[in-house]
């Protein structure tokens, strides 16, 4: 029995990672999609969901909806997101049930630089390795503060309603 690895670009907006096809002979062939393409529908400042697979924008962090700013963060990548096929180039990680991408606008923007410029997310250098850091607008850190805490591992205990 052989087994073959292949690497495809899926553009079809479907969700699955892997395929697995068993041919007439014994071998098994393994595609990993490293890319895909299509219509994003923006669950947060951070996350994405296109055909139907949850994304997070590799090197950032936004604020959560229930953060300040959190919605104006969601609303501007929906801006930046309206009407495009966005382009998501996987690296491999997972984050929270969330696959980990570097994601693209048509034009060859990336979306994680657009957000970070815009003031919206702040470079994650972690994950990054200070990719972003340099398009943090000045005072950012101290605006979008939970998200500079979460970093830094001093996320203050969740608030009671």
């Amino acid at each position: 029995m052989k087994i073959r690895r292949e690497t495809t670009v899926l553009e079809d907006g479907s969700p699955w990672r892997r395929r697995v096809a068993v041919g007439q002979s014994a071998d098994i062939r393994i595609v990993e999609v490293t890319e895909l393409r299509g219509r994003a529908w923006v669950i947060d400042g951070d996350t994405l969901d296109i055909g139907g697979m949850r994304i997070r924008l590799a090197g950032i962090d936004a604020p959560e909806m229930d953060h300040p700013y959190g919605r104006t963060a969601k609303w501007a990548l929906v801006n930046l997101c309206k009407g495009q096929e966005i382009r998501a180039v996987f690296d491999g990680d997972l984050s929270h049930d969330r696959t980990v991408a570097t994601c693209y606008l048509p034009d060859g923007r990336d979306l994680s630089a657009e957000m970070v410029a815009a003031g919206m997310a702040i470079d994650w250098p972690k994950f990054s390795r200070g990719k972003y850091s340099r398009l943090e607008p000045q005072g950012i850190r101290r605006k979008l503060w939970r998200c500079d805490a979460r970093q830094k591992g001093r996320m203050p205990p969740r608030l009671r309603d």
